[in-house]
């Protein structure tokens, strides 16, 4: 039976390059020299810092136009609270990686409303949607294309 998993993963090895063609860009902006500000890549976090909140505004449009041009989406990074007082501001991004539980319990739901005949079934951080007809599971994708769920999904591991 034809099948594929909806995932929402990032690949980091892009993340990286992003991260560094950013930190490229802030050495060339002329509207950040003799300012301590910059981009750093923990793991699965990226932490931005600069000395005033504006300048971290600026920082973050860098930032997501960098990674926009590597294919990550925008809503894959999450930010966090911009902390720190005094010379350093600080803000972390979190990577999103995974669906949560209640993402996948949307999923599921939208499989079962659109009428289709196929199953969903939750399989840690992807689900797995099955079906006999190609066209209903290509139907799925469109239909999961077209829902604001505020995550990004890729369909991985299509077998027919």
């Amino acid at each position: 039976m034809p099948s594929f998993d909806i995932v929402s993963e990032v690949d980091l090895q892009e993340v990286r390059n992003g991260v560094d063609q950013a930190v490229r860009e802030l050495r060339n902006r002329f509207d950040f020299k003799n300012v301590d500000a910059g981009f750093e890549l923990d793991d699965e976090t990226i932490l931005i810092h600069a000395p005033e909140d504006y300048q971290i505004a600026q920082l973050e449009d860098i930032l997501r136009d960098k990674l926009a041009g590597r294919g990550i989406d925008g809503r894959s990074i999450e930010p966090g609270t911009i902390e720190g007082v005094g010379k350093v501001r600080r803000q972390r991004y979190a990577l999103r990686q995974g669906i949560d539980r209640d993402t996948a319990k949307k999923l599921t739901k939208l499989t079962k409303d659109s009428k289709r005949k196929v199953q969903s079934q939750v399989n840690g951080e992807k689900v797995r949607i099955t079906g006999k007809k190609r066209d209903d599971l290509q139907a799925i994708m469109a239909a999961v294309r077209e829902a604001d769920l505020e995550t990004p999904f890729q369909f991985d591991n299509f077998r027919d």
